[in-house]
């Protein structure tokens, strides 16, 4: 019942838009595949009975194919939400940055809203500083589950991940402060262990270097690299690994000041295989300092 990678691609592309008449040629574009791959990969899901041809102009998932996609199914969302954002005063110095309003809207509430779009309703929020904010959330996701990070001052966000690090199978694990605008990037299923990255000559910012779509560094800054976006998901068979890892690394000396991305991609890399995930300019905005803010948000200008 394994899927190759191009076979997963198109049966949650054909799952996600059964409703609607695709073409081949859209497959090709939202799957990133050439014409002939995906013809073949047509051909090979119709083979195996996972998907078929719908009145000629579309495809359907057969039941089959569900069974098939049920070990890909993302289980859980887990966010880091406890830190301060001392590079957003004086905004953060009332709210915490993850439930500022962008455009009217919190900024944690336009990932909670893809997770709940995705089927995902196991979800936790790590949070830290005033934590209790936080409540009011409950009234619009009565589903959250709340983790308390009391040393969030104390340490970087590693220590949010060590609180919850046996609760990362099947899940994604989300940083708070990102503004999604392409709901899509968050998805039913999952292939692989994967980051968010999107393609960029140059960058100052946290980034990925790669090999064959895998993840050989992580550094800051640099050129014909991947931009980093905190959104990742994890396997059960990671997750089992980083479970042992974070503890490790949070545990050994200077451990308590890394980013907990460092774990699988700088501290522990050996172990690991992380896919970079695709996104385009305008999926995602990383919102870092006031001045940002007030970029995307001219109400913030007085």
């Amino acid at each position: 019942m394994n899927l190759t990678l191009n076979q997963f691609e198109v049966l949650t592309y054909i799952e996600k838009k059964q409703d609607e008449k695709i073409t081949q040629r859209d497959i090709s574009k939202k799957c990133r595949l050439s014409l002939g791959n995906v013809n073949k990969v047509l051909a090979e899901l119709q083979e195996q009975e996972l998907v078929k041809i719908i009145d000629g102009t579309g495809y359907t998932v057969t039941l089959k194919g569900y069974e098939w996609l049920e070990p890909y199914r993302v289980k859980k969302a887990i966010f880091m939400a406890a830190g301060f954002g001392s590079r957003m005063v004086p905004v953060t110095l009332n709210t915490p940055k993850p439930l500022i309003q962008v455009h009217g809207k919190r900024i944690i509430e336009t990932l909670l809203d893809a997770v709940l779009d995705a089927g995902i309703t196991d979800i936790t929020i790590v949070r830290g500083y005033l934590g209790e904010q936080f409540d009011l959330l409950k009234r619009k996701y009565p589903m959250i589950k709340f983790v308390e990070n009391p040393i969030y001052n104390e340490a970087n966000n590693i220590s949010s991940a060590y609180l919850v690090r046996d609760m990362l199978a099947n899940a994604y694990v989300l940083e708070s402060d990102l503004v999604l605008y392409n709901k899509e990037l968050i998805r039913k299923y999952e292939y692989t262990t994967n980051y968010l990255g999107m393609y960029t000559d140059r960058t100052d910012d946290w980034c990925f270097e790669t090999k064959k779509g895998y993840i050989t560094k992580v550094r800051v800054g640099g050129e014909n690299v991947h931009h980093m976006f905190g959104i990742s998901y994890w396997t059960k068979e990671d997750a089992e690994k980083m479970e042992h890892d974070i503890e490790k690394v949070f545990m050994s000396p200077g451990g308590k000041e890394r980013y907990w991305d460092e774990v699988a991609l700088r501290e522990c890399i050996d172990n690991y295989n992380v896919w970079v995930r695709e996104v385009e300019a305008g999926d995602i905005i990383e919102i870092d300092t006031y001045n940002e803010l007030k970029q995307i948000d001219s109400i913030y200008n007085v």
